[in-house]
């Protein structure tokens, strides 16, 4: 009886975990709260990765490659 309580729980943490990482089926996030959680992390890659000019370089990489 024991092990089929630890294997519960062990399941019911699991889903958990799962629900907490699942994506949300509900609706779209707005634009604005997109762009504001995604420019702490791209202010942190230019710094780290050398600054603006390797920014523009692999923007201007991708656009030849797109065809621009």
């Amino acid at each position: 009886m024991a092990d089929t309580a630890a294997r519960a729980m062990i399941r019911t943490r699991g889903r958990r975990a799962f629900a907490a990482f699942a994506a949300r089926p509900s609706g779209r996030r707005h634009p604005l709260v997109a762009t504001a959680m995604v420019l702490p992390l791209a202010a942190l890659l230019v710094v780290a990765f050398g600054g603006w000019e390797a920014v523009v370089t692999q923007a201007s990489s991708v656009g030849v490659m797109l065809g621009r």
